[in-house]
């Protein structure tokens, strides 16, 4: 009773990261307007950083020097999943043409739940039934919305993501490395919550990039300094929270509920963006999520008949 009791204390403290990460695309794109790309990728890092060092205080600070006993996989491999992840993503939506295409961008982030049950169906830690797979076609599908627009085609498509190559492709990117991330901290996180180093080093690499470009001045204001706190401190809350779930708490729960984080980032971009996307792009959305909680209820399913026949 004492495990399932901590467990679902560590599953709910996961849930709050979902409603964070709904915030932090649209707050991104705001912030990285008047910053540059790198460079408000990087304030936002350092900002996160300091957060979570002010939350955690003393007991992150001793976690952090004991990263000897961190394994390996967990403190170098994972660590640097982490940090490639966070800048693709933060400067994929500062590169985005519009803010149009910045919500287009965060959609495509948001594949990760479907692909991490894949993932973990792919490397032996989740059983699922076989509608996993049509679930996966349709969140591809409704990426194919999203980014095709009402005259959908193929050729079209791909027109769209020539038309800013490096910001999609980064988005393709951490799309695929989130999940990768996620489910080998939960292998080999052995109870460690590393985050705030990662953090701080995914900040430094940022800084060391945008020392290194010819890079336009800031333009700083008051409303840009309390939306980078906001995306900051999000930032921080959500990958804090998340760790402790993943590792201690239900992965089947964190994902589901992880599934929505597409439709609640699109409506919450969408207000601090002020941007009105197109019947399309919603549609493609709602199928994304659709899509995921298919390949949830494939694992769901599959679990239950494992209980059923006793061998859980």
């Amino acid at each position: 009773m004492h495990v399932n009791a901590a467990a679902q204390k560590a599953t709910a403290i996961g849930l709050i990261a979902v409603l964070c990460w709904s915030c932090t695309i649209g707050l991104m794109r705001a912030v990285a307007e008047p910053l540059g790309a790198v460079g408000g990728a990087a304030w936002l890092y350092t900002m996160a950083a300091i957060c979570i060092a002010a939350a955690r205080g003393r007991t992150g600070w001793r976690e952090v020097a004991r990263w000897r006993d961190m394994h390996p996989v967990y403190l170098w491999l994972c660590g640097a999943l982490f940090v490639i992840y966070e800048i693709c993503l933060s400067v994929a939506v500062g590169l985005a043409d519009d803010r149009s295409q910045a919500m287009e961008i965060g959609v495509i982030n948001y594949l990760w739940p479907s692909l991490t049950i894949a993932f973990a169906v792919l490397w032996g830690q989740q059983a699922a039934r076989w509608w996993l797979w049509p679930g996966l076609l349709i969140c591809l599908w409704g990426l194919a919305r999203v980014l095709g627009g009402d005259s959908f085609s193929l050729s079209t498509l791909w027109l769209h993501i020539q038309g800013n190559p490096a910001a999609y492709g980064m988005a393709f990117a951490a799309a695929l490395l989130w999940p990768t991330y996620s489910l080998l901290a939960r292998r080999y996180g052995a109870g460690f919550n590393a985050v705030g180093l990662f953090v701080t080093g995914t900040a430094i690499a940022l800084w060391l990039q945008w020392f290194r470009l010819d890079t336009t001045p800031m333009q700083w204001s008051g409303p840009t300094a309390l939306q980078l706190f906001m995306a900051g401190a999000l930032t921080a809350l959500g990958y804090s929270c998340w760790e402790h779930g993943i590792q201690h708490g239900k992965l089947a729960v964190l994902a589901a509920a992880s599934y929505f984080t597409p439709v609640l980032s699109a409506l919450m971009a969408s207000l601090l963006l002020q941007v009105l996307p197109g019947w399309s792009f919603w549609q493609g959305v709602a199928l994304i999520t659709l899509g995921s909680l298919i390949c949830w209820w494939a694992t769901r399913s599959s679990a239950a008949e494992r209980s059923e026949h006793g061998t859980e």
